[in-house]
Parts: structure tokens; C-alpha cells; sequence
């Protein structure tokens, strides 16, 4: 079967404090996501049930080998869903506070390309 893409949406997200890659990467697909509402699958594709698309995700942040991949692809409501994480994004001075358990001064900025694809003969 040949894939088809349908849709590619970009994003950006950030964790201001903690320090976590998997929530700035979360964010980022989050963001993506967020303004779109896809009724090609069904209209124009044919599918009847969401979780038969194809959904891509690259998110490109800084520690990638921190993030925690399932805790990213939960933001996504339906589909075949793949994660990609490479070394990106980036890493801004902020200010630590204690109160919100920082480790240190950093902002953690990622960025995500979400591709929603089909399967057709």
C-alpha cells in the first residue's frame, strides 16, 4: 500500500521550568495539534475510524535522549502514531526558582512537525 500524506502541522513548546524535554516536546505536538480538525480522513479518505491514519511525529529538542516517548504520543488522540526525537530545539536563560523545583536556569524550547498520512492500493 502507498502512503499519502494529508496534513503537516508545526509547533513549538517550551518548559519555562523543570527542565523536562518531555514536556517541551509534549507542548510542541500539543501546539501543533491544536487549531486543526482533520474531516478529509473521513470525507475525502474513506476512513472510518480515526486510528486507522498515520500520524508521524519529529520533534527536534535539547536532551533528547531524556524525553519520554510515550509520555509525548499521549497528546495525540488517535492513529498509528511514531515518534522521532533528534537533538534541537533550544536552550534559553531563565531564571531559576527554587518553589518550582528548577534545577538550574534553563528554558527548554522544542519544536515538532506532526504528519498525518493514509494507506491507500
Amino acid at each position: 500500500m502507498a502512503r499519502k500524506r494529508l496534513i503537516i502541522e508545526m509547533g513549538m513548546g517550551v518548559d519555562q521550568h523543570g527542565q523536562e524535554p518531555t514536556v517541551a516536546a509534549a507542548r510542541a505536538v500539543r501546539n501543533a495539534i491544536a487549531h486543526n480538525a482533520l474531516p478529509g480522513i473521513s470525507e475525502v479518505a474513506g476512513l472510518t475510524d480515526p486510528d486507522d491514519m498515520i500520524v508521524e511525529v519529529k520533534v527536534a529538542v535539547p536532551y533528547p535522549e531524556q524525553v519520554r516517548q510515550d509520555e509525548v504520543l499521549a497528546v495525540l488522540p488517535f492513529g498509528r502514531k511514531t515518534l522521532t526525537v533528534e537533538s534541537g530545539g533550544m536552550v534559553v536563560q531563565g531564571k531559576a526558582i527554587e518553589a518550582l523545583n528548577d534545577k538550574n536556569d534553563e528554558m527548554l524550547i522544542a519544536v515538532a512537525a506532526v504528519t498525518v498520512l493514509i494507506e491507500n492500493e
